[in-house]
């Protein structure tokens, strides 16, 4: 029975699942059905000057959430009391220097060695240039950023314990792809969904996104680099040998190390602060600090007439007309405070997901490849080795040799939706975690695994006053328990990273504390000024 032809949206569906956005953008652009998008646009809550006067908003946590809801609504006239827990702001933003302390939930504490100006970021590490509400507070109150170079072509790839370039494993799967697609092409199999005009031009771009021969053949190319560069004179180069269909497949190279500068919030440019990840929060800190109570623990949360009641773990208390309540799911649900049954199971349906890290101090041995910065993948239970950005005349640097993360999408028969890699990593000890980053360093920087020192690891879901990285929402909670956090409870509203679309980012937190603030001065706009002691 004749197979019915390929449409042009099912090639450019195969395209997509082969190559990423990149091999579908340029097909349709090859074949001239690319349209420009409109670019959306977003805004503060602009909350009326004065609208706000003789309210009292006590917000719950100094994560990005809480820091920027207390600059926005004390420009509006609130007052605001921000109670975090930690000693220090920012949350799940959180760059760890020497001389830090690093507390981990059953854990030995650590402390960093690292000498002075250099940092690990625990959790934010970067900056994409859509995410402008960020970029903008960063610009607003002066955060010197810096270009992070996200991908590498220089990087390794440790694979079935056997490295190779990231320039190799992205060209050479091109080329075999390409090669695929043009056979088929050539055989007819896609004739009559597609005009011989079509099969044309696509071919002319297969043979240039895969670096085809004029056989349509994939014997390698320049792109993956040379067993011996290009010289003067009689130094012609030698190319490397290509790496085998099988080879590829096997190793499966388009897992997250192909698609992964493809996915919207990766794209080239990325940018990060100087210095930190927690300069941009620190630089709102330095506005609304006297508003802000470190090292202040909330155990409940009461409504009271005309307005709220938050008991604190010293046994304290303060007072306001509503609580806007920024801290993660993992968190709420340890608060004693008079919920809703809809809202008790939308917490308990809400599950974190796992990210653990390791970073050394080292002296910058990888640049002796070429490595500027960018991502080396495994498919090791640490996931990737993360090259410092900037800073490249300094003889020395902080090296990410773990980025392990799981939980951002439900993985059948594994407890919680996180990657059984993620979870076996994060189960482990510091050592043992150490052992398996040196051992993958060593594969991709033969005889350089010694020279790492001072290694420091992170573990969210051991992290206090955490417990978790980010929500993993199922696509079809989006409309139950997701909704459901989204709605205040009387006078308590809620926001952060996990009431967005854009989970596990600055950005995500800072939107969802926008909505939430609006909430507020809908509601504030119909209530009494009630007079409390301060």
């Amino acid at each position: 029975m004749r197979r019915s032809p390929a449409t042009r949206r099912q090639f450019l569906h195969a395209m997509g699942r082969a190559g990423g956005f990149s091999a579908t953008y340029l097909s349709m652009q090859a074949m001239g059905l690319l349209a420009t998008p409109a670019s959306a646009q977003t805004t503060k809550p602009n909350l009326p000057a004065g609208s706000g006067a003789g309210k009292h908003v006590v917000i719950l946590g100094a994560g990005i959430a809480g820091l920027v809801a207390a600059y926005e609504l004390g420009k509006a006239g609130y007052r605001t009391t921000v109670l975090e827990a930690r000693g220090r702001v920012g949350g799940r933003v959180w760059s760890v220097r020497g001389g830090d302390r690093v507390e981990q939930i059953g854990r030995p504490d650590q402390y960093c060695q690292f000498q002075n100006g250099f940092y690990m970021n625990a959790g934010a590490a970067r900056l994409p240039t859509a995410h402008t509400t960020i970029l903008g507070y960063a610009r607003q109150f002066d955060v010197p950023l810096e270009v992070m170079v996200n991908v590498d072509r220089s990087a390794h790839w440790d694979y079935n314990k056997d490295a190779v370039t990231e320039r190799q494993a992205v060209n050479d799967t091109k080329g075999r792809i390409a090669e695929l697609l043009e056979k088929s092409l050539a055989g007819n199999s896609l004739d009559t969904a597609m005009t011989p005009d079509d099969k044309e031009k696509l071919k002319t771009y297969l043979a240039q996104w895969g670096a085809l021969g004029k056989d349509g053949s994939y014997t390698g190319s320049d792109r993956n680099g040379y067993k011996v560069d290009p010289g003067g004179f009689a130094h012609p180069p030698q190319t490397m040998d290509p790496l085998t269909l099988h080879r590829i497949i096997e190793d499966g190279f388009w897992g997250g190390g192909l698609s992964f500068e493809e996915t919207f919030d990766q794209q080239a440019p990325m940018f990060q602060p100087v210095g930190g990840m927690d300069r941009i929060a620190y630089a709102i800190y330095g506005h609304v600090k006297d508003d802000v109570r470190l090292n202040t623990p909330v155990t409940a949360v009461g409504q009271i007439d005309n307005g709220v009641r938050v008991m604190l773990a010293d046994g304290g208390m303060v007072e306001g007309d509503y609580v806007l309540c920024t801290l993660p799911a993992t968190m709420v649900k340890k608060l004693t405070m008079r919920l809703s049954a809809a809202k008790k199971q939308a917490l308990a349906n809400t599950l974190y997901g796992i990210s653990t890290k390791v970073a050394w101090e080292s002296p910058r041995f990888w640049q002796d490849d070429g490595i500027m910065g960018g991502l080396a993948f495994t498919d090791q239970p640490n996931a990737l080795v993360w090259y410092p950005s900037g800073d490249w005349y300094n003889p020395r640097g902080i090296l990410m040799t773990a980025y392990s993360s799981g939980g951002f999408g439900p993985t059948p028969g594994v407890a919680n939706g996180a990657s059984s890699a993620g979870q076996k990593f994060a189960g482990m000890t510091a050592d043992e975690r150490f052992a398996v980053c040196k051992d993958v360093v060593e594969r991709m920087h033969p005889g350089k695994s010694g020279l790492l020192e001072k290694p420091l690891t992170v573990s969210w879901t051991q992290t206090p006053w955490s417990e978790g990285i980010a929500a993993n929402w199922r696509p079809e909670q989006r409309t139950t328990d997701y909704a459901e956090l989204c709605k205040p409870e009387g006078r308590v509203f809620f926001a952060g990273e996990h009431l967005s679309y854009i989970g596990a980012w600055q950005e995500g937190a800072a939107l969802s504390s926008f909505e939430a603030m609006k909430l507020i001065a809908a509601r504030s706009a119909g209530d009494k000024v009630v007079t409390r002691k301060a």
